[in-house]
């Protein structure tokens, strides 16, 4: 226990240590207008030798370079040959409330108890996370923060990856409530291996004291009473349709039970996160408007009939079936493979899905599930700043050098640990 402990101690001092990277960017001076690039603008269009000009944080000038007004911003950074995004998002992820999965102490993203929606991430959210600048290197720079375990995990938040203290990163503060849908089967036989599919007894008990939940949920918020409720009061938002409520379901039993479930306890905000077998119901998702966040593209097949390329084929089968969706990097060590969310989309380019839809599934469509498309998401006049750009195609890991990155209007530093330890070792080493 003492070693345990010694341990323990050891673990977070290395954290603190290793966690000193650059200073916040402070809030944008002069105007900036970036020339000459490529620019994919997030809403499935793209401009050549486009320019795109900011003040105070906000885009003001969007259009091609030949009609860019030069003289009017105090910077102008040459991008030809280079390619300009809007900055990608993180969906459904642990990212700043989890350091080492080994260190129990580092991790906090998970609270004891089956139903907690009144559990928020954004409050343990650490913005001093040293994954973080990995993840910015790539061209993410805004992130979903997300609960874990029980039924009911919680309540996320999403945030920009340049900041102080959580009060500073926060986009939007309690976007939605998160659910672990209550499998209708159970996968059974080694890990690593398909096992055998059988249906889970234990699911209509689970489901009805979800439903039993939700309607004291409701009885509370139309009547709260004298006497306070932390977990029922949590559920206002989501029964009222100002938060999502984000149901996390693969099989397509579970899907269809999630969407009917939703219906029943009139949920006008509701999104599927998953949904490995959304394709096979695309007419239930065009018919009920849900949204769908969809899991890893780097997958493997989930079903022992499944082809063994269906997951990099997913987004493009659910985009000629006319189902809208985000792409997320959710899965095993997903905080560190965070950074590896532009080339998801570039595997599912590969495999059929254009390129500018690919870059608005990790852009503008997760906007609009994330209910903060109005300020980011795609490369529009009045939106914010939120951009980066690229010396090659950002969704292609020979081509992702990121040279400029801009979050609200601010320059981002993009060093990072690992460059740090490649710079010092190989210095070390060449001589």
């Amino acid at each position: 226990m003492m070693w345990t402990k010694r341990f323990n101690l050891l673990a977070i001092a290395a954290i603190t240590s290793i966690a000193l990277h650059a200073q916040p960017a402070p809030p944008q001076k002069g105007s900036v207008l970036i020339l000459g690039a490529h620019a994919h603008l997030g809403n499935g269009t793209a401009i050549e030798q486009s320019a795109v000009g900011f003040k105070d944080g906000v885009i003001d000038f969007v259009g091609t370079a030949n009609r860019a007004p030069r003289d009017k911003y105090d910077e102008v950074i040459e991008a030809s040959g280079k390619h300009l995004y809007p900055g990608f998002i993180a969906a459904n992820t642990t990212l700043g409330v989890s350091e080492i999965d080994a260190v129990r102490a580092t991790r906090d993203y998970n609270e004891t108890g089956e139903y907690n929606p009144n559990v928020r991430t954004l409050i343990a959210y650490n913005p001093e996370s040293v994954v973080i600048p990995t993840t910015v290197r790539n061209g993410v720079l805004l992130a979903q923060i997300t609960p874990r375990g029980g039924r009911i995990m919680g309540t996320s938040s999403v945030v920009q990856l340049d900041a102080w203290n959580w009060e500073d990163a926060v986009v939007r503060a309690d976007d939605g409530v998160h659910i672990n849908w209550p499998s209708m089967v159970s996968k059974t036989g080694w890990y690593g291996d398909f096992g055998k599919l059988e249906a889970n007894k234990e699911s209509e008990k689970e489901l009805e004291k979800l439903n039993r939940f939700f309607a004291d949920a409701k009885a509370y918020c139309e009547a709260p009473g004298d006497k306070l409720n932390l977990r029922l009061q949590a559920m206002c938002g989501v029964l009222k349709g100002s938060q999502n409520l984000y149901i996390h379901a693969d099989r397509v039993k579970d899907i269809a039970a999630a969407i009917h479930f939703s219906r029943k306890h009139n949920i006008t905000k509701m999104v599927i996160v998953g949904g490995y077998d959304a394709h096979l119901i695309p007419e239930m998702f065009r018919e009920h408007k849900c949204g769908l966040m969809l899991g890893r593209v780097h997958a493997l097949p989930q079903l022992p009939g499944d082809p063994i390329e269906l997951p990099y084929r997913l987004p493009a089968l659910l985009r000629d079936n006319g189902v809208s969706f985000g792409l997320s990097n959710h899965g095993p060590h997903e905080r560190m493979l965070l950074r590896n969310t532009p080339f998801n989309g570039g595997t599912a380019v590969a495999h059929g899905l254009l390129y500018e839809q690919a870059v608005q599934a990790m852009s503008l469509d997760l906007a609009e599930i994330l209910g903060i498309a109005d300020r980011y998401g795609s490369l529009e006049v009045g939106k914010s700043a939120t951009l980066f750009l690229s010396d090659g195609d950002a969704l292609d890991v020979r081509g992702n050098q990121l040279t400029h990155a801009f979050i609200d209007g601010r320059f981002i530093v993009l060093n990072n640990r690992q460059e740090e330890l490649f710079e010092r070792f190989k210095r070390k080493y060449s001589k």
